[in-house]
């Protein structure tokens, strides 16, 4: 095998998309993943592509909203490339209103949106429906957003190492050593924050446990919906995501228990769709979140030719394409177009950043 150009370690969405933007670059490419594709957090099922609340602008919303817009087209190069289908549609997304309050806030984002979302999507508030699917709302007024997308995360990474592969790229799973010459990208999710927190002798991150649920039901042509932290994400192979639970403390991350119980009793209540609806499958994993809860991206210290791709938390998929972009720019072009706040630096003892927080 001719010695690859960049060697990506990691097959999760940060690793797939980053090495799927170097070979659109001409790099030659090789994934290497110790266990399969997606064993990680990113392996998950809800797939909610939804940005943060229009108000206080700062690096990392305006990353994020420029990745939620760069989706349509990176997810079609994708599926015309591999043959997979990612499951991508920007579906938008509704949010219940709880009382007057709520309204008032969500009647100000709306014009943080006209600013900051420009023509490209829109949030406003509107009355809201009765009809088993938008929530419980106390005050009769939801939100909706036209910027939300969904896929499948699964499909999107399977489609992702098609394309990779007919492309020219290798991606050797069983490995967990680059054994090549040239720029190093890890992308190892919850393992990768360790052993960069091990080198750095200081913590830079840690993982959180995620909990979610597969319900059968066919509602692909609905919005997603979005109440105070509940996620329920329609898919176009007749399932509906929901989750998650945020667990800092934890004793297995890959078990579900009651918190998913709770979770799926919540779904139900607040979307009557799904009272009936049968659930076919349930899912835990730990995802990897930085210090500064932005993503960790540039060049691993004191390492020359090795990077970092790191703290997609619960983001990592809606952020993926500006991922990709920021990283080929560094290791193939040698340009730092990676935001202010999302450098390992910004995640040592000490450090916060402006991306901090909702």
């Amino acid at each position: 095998m001719a010695t690859a150009d960049v060697t990506v370690m990691g097959g999760g969405i940060f690793g797939l998309a980053i090495a799927w933007e170097c070979l659109g670059r001409g790099a030659r490419v090789r994934v290497c993943e110790r266990s399969r594709i997606g064993a990680g957090s990113s392996g998950g099922v809800v797939g909610a592509l939804a940005p943060h609340v229009p108000e206080n602008w700062n690096p990392k919303k305006a990353f994020q909203l420029a990745s939620l817009l760069a989706a349509e087209a990176f997810w079609d190069g994708v599926a015309q490339a591999g043959g997979g289908s990612p499951g991508y549609a920007r579906s938008g997304r509704v949010q219940p209103l709880a009382d007057p309050r709520a309204v008032e806030i969500a009647r100000a984002r709306s014009a943080g949106a006209r600013q900051f979302w420009g023509d490209a999507a829109e949030w406003r508030v509107v009355p809201a429906l009765r009809d088993g699917w938008q929530g419980e709302s106390g005050s009769g007024w939801i939100v909706e957003d036209t910027l939300s997308a969904r896929l499948c995360p699964r499909g999107a990474l399977a489609a992702l190492a098609a394309a990779i592969r007919a492309c020219g790229g290798e991606i050797a799973l069983g490995t967990d050593a680059p054994g090549a010459s040239g720029p190093v990208i890890w992308a190892t999710g919850v393992e990768g924050l360790a052993a960069l927190s091990r080198d750095l002798g200081d913590s830079v991150g840690t993982g959180v446990k995620g909990q979610a649920a597969l319900f059968a039901c066919a509602a692909a042509g609905r919005p997603q919906l979005f109440d105070a932290g509940l996620h329920v994400v329609p898919h176009e192979d007749g399932t509906v995501a929901v989750g998650s639970t945020s667990e800092r403390s934890y004793d297995d991350g890959e078990t579900t228990d009651e918190r998913l119980d709770a979770i799926v009793a919540r779904a139900r209540k607040v979307c009557p769709a799904l009272a009936e609806a049968p659930v076919i499958g349930r899912w835990a994993g730990v995802r990897p979140r930085a210090r500064s809860r932005s993503p960790m991206l540039g060049p691993w210290p004191g390492r020359p030719g090795v990077f970092i791709a790191n703290g997609g938390f619960k983001i990592g998929f809606g952020i993926a394409p500006g991922v990709a972009r920021a990283m080929a720019d560094l290791v193939l072009e040698g340009r730092d177009t990676i935001p202010e706040g999302f450098g390992v630096e910004d995640n040592l003892e000490g450090r916060r950043t402006a991306g901090d927080g909702d």
